[in-house]
């Protein structure tokens, strides 16, 4: 009986140890955001940052978001786009640069918001946006990284149609890349149709209800709603938290904490964007990553001191 006591505390305490250790690989230093106009908002990886920050204080981590409005991984852009004032890139252009200067050990991937370019379904667009993630998934695993997660892209609410108007194409588009979980082994974390689903339960009671004032960028809930799937997907427990703050109040300065990592995402994000390059026009113009980085660390301090 004495033995089982003792085998059963040394379980119980290997599982303590286990708790105190993020999911992301040994070594993992760097974890990096790829996406369009979405991702560069950035409201959903300041979630995460911070969740990570106050539910895992003895790690360090750096979230680098690198997305760029407009941008597609399947290369197509349609006829006058953004006025005739330029055709969205495409991530294959500067991919490169960004592995390169980043050097990511955890990649989060965030496509095919754009890659539909708002039509009806088309064999041929779903055939560039699938070889566009063939290849960025190849390029990935070539540069190194320890992990690939890639998220299926947010709902889309149709001003006339709802989700039943584009949203149907990200349907397929999601259904595909969720299916390289079993063809593949990929590991896919599915925001699409948890959002999805929420949008519709909730414009069942309410009808003026939305994620997205233009249909396609959330605000501050569907951020939060793509963090949560994402942060589930790591086998976090929230399924009864129903906002980031709530998730925050395991540490007395949790709100503080979220806004330094906010403040810091809103930086960081437009540096990186100068650092490694990008074609797209009418961008802020970032910090030189030196002062960047001076920032970055004064910011640091004031977390840890937070952590204390």
């Amino acid at each position: 009986m004495k033995y089982l006591s003792l085998a059963f505390a040394l379980l119980i305490s290997l599982f303590s140890q286990a708790q105190q250790h993020a999911p992301f690989p040994k070594g993992t230093h760097r974890i990096l955001f790829l996406g369009n106009s979405i991702t560069y908002a950035g409201t959903y990886v300041s979630d995460i940052e911070a969740w990570f920050i106050v539910h895992y204080p003895k790690d360090h981590f750096e979230f680098i978001n690198v997305g760029l409005p407009s941008e597609t991984v399947s290369g197509l852009s349609e006829p006058g786009h953004a006025g005739g004032r330029f055709p969205r890139p495409d991530l294959h252009e500067r991919l490169g640069r960004v592995l390169a200067q980043v050097k990511p050990d955890v990649v989060f991937a965030c496509y095919g918001m754009n890659d539909g370019i708002y039509m009806p379904f088309d064999e041929g667009r779903f055939a560039a946006y699938r070889d566009g993630i063939h290849w960025l998934h190849e390029e990935l695993v070539n540069c190194g990284a320890k992990r690939i997660i890639h998220l299926t892209p947010p709902v889309h609410d149709d001003k006339k149609l709802g989700t039943k108007g584009y949203n149907l194409v990200l349907d397929r588009y999601s259904e595909w890349l969720l299916a390289q979980r079993d063809s593949l082994k990929w590991e896919v974390a599915d925001i699409h149709f948890p959002m999805t689903r929420f949008l519709e339960e909730r414009r069942a009671s309410d009808s003026s209800f939305i994620l997205a004032k233009d249909g396609i960028h959330p605000g501050e809930l569907g951020h939060w709603l793509m963090a949560k799937a994402v942060l589930q997907y790591l086998g976090a427990s929230l399924d009864d938290v129903q906002d980031m703050q709530a998730t925050l109040t395991v540490n007395p300065h949790g709100a503080e904490i979220y806004t330094l990592v906010s403040k810091r995402q809103a930086f960081m994000k437009n540096a990186w964007l100068k650092l490694t390059g990008f074609k797209r026009p009418d961008m802020a113009v970032g910090l030189d990553m030196d002062v960047a980085r001076k920032q970055y660390r004064d910011i640091e301090k004031q977390i840890r001191h937070l952590l204390k």
